[in-house]
């Protein structure tokens, strides 16, 4: 019998303790929700960001900006290799899945990995848009749209800012 209860009582121990964890993971999301914004993982206030990223990045990633079409590093590439976060170094898009939109900026038909980037809503400028943010940090890199080629038939039409070329060897 002395063991029905000691194992009984142990169960109610684990039971509360998950319960425990429960509700610190709700109490957690119930305050960024609170506080109206995301948590990143690799997140920095606007002070930070502008220690790290230069003036253009800053524009265009912290206060999500547009850069001009057809004047920017990327829109024309076609080396082989892979788009990294200019703020993280993370990869983000491949030239592999990048496509000629006539647009003036690079586009991509798909991000390396879903997980990289992030779709919010943007409802600037009068218009209700879809924008790509990086995941871990919230940063701007542009916007994705139902017209690209196959097999997505997306179009993520991205800043050059937002990245750094590393080219394949």
């Amino acid at each position: 019998m002395k063991q029905y209860l000691t194992a009984f009582f142990a169960l109610i121990i684990v039971a509360s303790a998950c319960t425990a964890q429960q509700s610190n993971k709700q109490s957690n999301k119930q305050t960024s929700k609170q506080s109206g914004k995301p948590v990143f993982a690799k997140g920095k206030t606007e002070d930070e960001w502008k220690k790290v990223l230069t003036p253009t990045q800053y524009e265009i990633m912290v206060k999500r900006g547009t850069e001009s079409p057809f004047n920017n590093p990327y829109y024309n590439n076609h080396e082989k290799g892979f788009y990294v976060s200019a703020a993280t170094g993370d990869t983000l898009f491949s030239s592999e899945t990048k496509f000629e939109s006539g647009t003036g900026w690079p586009s991509f038909y798909a991000p390396v990995a879903n997980n990289k980037v992030t779709v919010v809503k943007d409802e600037s400028y009068g218009m209700s848009r879809d924008e790509i943010v990086e995941t871990s940090t919230g940063l701007h890199l542009g916007h994705v749209f139902n017209d690209g080629p196959k097999p997505t038939g997306l179009r993520y039409c991205m800043n050059s800012a937002a990245f750094k070329f590393v080219k394949s060897k």
